[in-house]
C-alpha cells in the first residue's frame, strides 16, 4: 500500500452556542473544521482533522510511502522541514497527516484504532468542557445539566477576568455535577491570560471556597519559571501543554518541575501524543488530551497507562462527519468501525458555508497579563477607542 495523493476539505461545526475563552469569543456559533484525506493505491483513504496549511510542502515526505509506517513517517515529516522548523502551522500539518496515516494503518488491519495502538478497553474517561466564557449563568447551568445527564463528574470552565464571576460559576457547576459525585472535580482554564503574580492571587482567592483540581495555562505556554512559580504558590495542580508544538518544548517545563498534568493538543496527531505520554509517564505524570472535533486522540488515550481524562466539548459532530463514538458515562465510548471511526460525506461538506473569523479566542488581546484590576466585562476583549483625526483631534 502506498500513499498517492490528498484532498483538502473544510466543513463546519455548529455548537448551538457562542464559544470562547479569556482572549475572546467567536462571533457566531459555527466554526470551521479542516479535513485532510490521504489517498492510497489500494483505494483505502485516511482521515486527518485540523489546520494543514503547509500540506503541499510536508506531503512530499509521505508521498509514495506505506502509511503503516506512521511513526517513522512522522520523523520523516519533521526531517523534511528541519531547516525552517516544525512549530506553528507546520506542526499542525504534520499532525493532520500523522492522524490520517494512523487511520490508514488501522484500516489496513481492519480494526478500530484503539485496537491498533494496544488499548484493552474502549471506554475513555473524560471531563466536561463547554468553552463557556460567553454564556450567562443560566445558559451555563443548562449546558452542564446536559453533561451531568451523561454521567460527567468533572468539568473545566473558561475564566480569568473576574474572580467573583468565576467563583459563582464554578460553585454552580459543582452543585450540578454533585448528582454524580459528592466532590466533583473542577478546573479553571485561563488560556495564558495572567502573569505569574496575577495567577497566584486569582487562584488563591478562588481556593478560599472552591477546591480546584487544576488551573490550566495560567501564564505563557513556554514560561517554565512562571509555571513553576504558580505551581508552588497555589494548592491546585498546574496543567499545560496543549499549545506546545514538539516534544522538545516540554523539556524545559519538565526540568523546571513546572507542570502537574501534561496536556497534548489533539490537532498535533497520534504519534506526538504517544511520545509525550511516554515522556510524562517516565516522570510519573498524568497525561490529558485537549479536545478537538471528533475527539481524535481518544483512541490513543485509551492505550497509555498514565491517561487521566480526555476533554469533551460537545455531543455532536461537524457537518458531513459521522463519528463512531458515544458520549456517555462521563467519557467517550469508542466504536468498532476501522480506523479513527470517521466517515466523510464530501457532497454534504461541499455545500457547507465557511465561517472563518479574524477575531476570537485565537487572537491574544493587547492587555493580556497586564490588567491591574478585575475586568468583569471582558468576555470579549475591550478594544482601545480609535484616535480622533482631523478637526476632531483639535477639540
Amino acid at each position: 500500500m502506498k500513499v498517492t495523493g490528498y484532498r483538502s476539505l473544510t466543513t463546519a461545526h455548529d455548537w448551538g452556542r457562542l464559544i470562547g475563552d479569556a482572549n475572546g469569543v467567536m462571533p457566531e456559533t459555527r466554526t470551521d473544521v479542516p479535513v485532510l484525506i490521504l489517498e492510497t493505491d489500494v483505494g483505502l483513504e485516511g482521515v486527518g482533522l485540523g489546520p494543514h496549511g503547509d500540506v503541499e510542502r510536508v506531503f512530499r515526505a509521505v508521498d509514495g510511502a506505506d502509511p503503516r509506517a506512521a511513526p517513522a513517517l512522522y520523523d520523516r515529516m519533521l526531517n523534511q522541514v528541519f531547516k525552517t522548523g516544525h512549530a506553528g502551522a507546520t506542526f499542525g500539518t504534520v499532525g493532520a497527516l500523522d492522524m490520517a496515516l494512523w487511520d490508514l494503518k488501522a484500516k489496513a488491519a481492519d480494526e478500530p484504532l484503539w485496537r491498533t495502538v494496544g488499548a484493552a478497553d474502549r471506554f475513555v474517561p473524560g471531563y466536561a468542557s463547554g468553552l463557556d466564557i460567553a454564556l450567562d449563568d443560566d445558559a451555563l447551568a443548562r449546558l452542564y445539566e446536559r453533561f451531568a445527564e451523561r454521567g460527567f463528574d468533572a468539568a473545566k470552565l473558561k475564566g480569568g477576568h473576574d474572580v467573583e464571576r468565576d467563583r459563582r460559576r464554578l460553585e454552580a457547576v459543582r452543585e450540578i455535577l454533585g448528582r454524580n459525585s459528592p466532590r466533583p472535580a473542577l478546573m479553571l482554564d485561563a488560556n495564558e491570560a495572567w502573569n505569574r503574580a496575577q495567577a497566584v492571587r486569582f487562584v488563591t482567592a478562588l481556593e478560599r471556597t472552591v477546591d480546584l483540581t487544576w488551573v490550566e495555562e495560567p501564564v505563557r505556554r513556554w514560561d517554565a519559571a512562571g509555571l513553576a512559580s504558580v505551581r508552588h504558590g497555589v494548592r491546585a495542580a498546574v496543567a499545560t501543554g496543549e499549545n506546545l508544538t514538539g516534544l522538545e518544548q516540554f523539556r524545559p517545563l519538565l526540568d523546571a518541575d513546572a507542570v502537574d498534568v501534561v496536556q497534548v493538543g489533539s490537532v498535533w496527531g497520534i504519534t506526538h501524543f504517544l511520545r509525550t505520554a511516554a515522556v510524562a509517564h517516565g516522570r510519573d505524570l498524568p497525561v490529558s488530551p485537549v479536545a478537538y472535533h471528533a475527539n481524535p486522540l481518544a483512541a490513543a488515550a485509551a492505550a497509555v497507562p498514565n491517561h487521566l481524562a480526555c476533554e469533551v466539548q460537545d455531543f455532536t459532530w461537524p457537518i458531513g462527519l459521522a463519528v463512531d463514538q458515544e458520549i456517555a458515562d462521563g467519557g467517550i465510548v469508542l466504536g468498532d468501525r476501522p480506523g479513527l471511526g470517521i466517515q466523510v460525506d464530501e457532497q454534504r461538506i461541499a455545500a457547507t458555508r465557511a465561517s472563518t473569523s479574524a477575531v476570537g479566542p485565537h487572537v491574544r488581546p493587547d492587555r493580556a497579563g497586564l490588567r491591574l484590576v478585575p475586568d468583569p466585562a471582558a468576555t470579549v476583549p475591550r478594544r482601545r477607542p480609535a484616535r480622533p483625526t482631523g478637526a476632531a483631534a483639535t477639540r
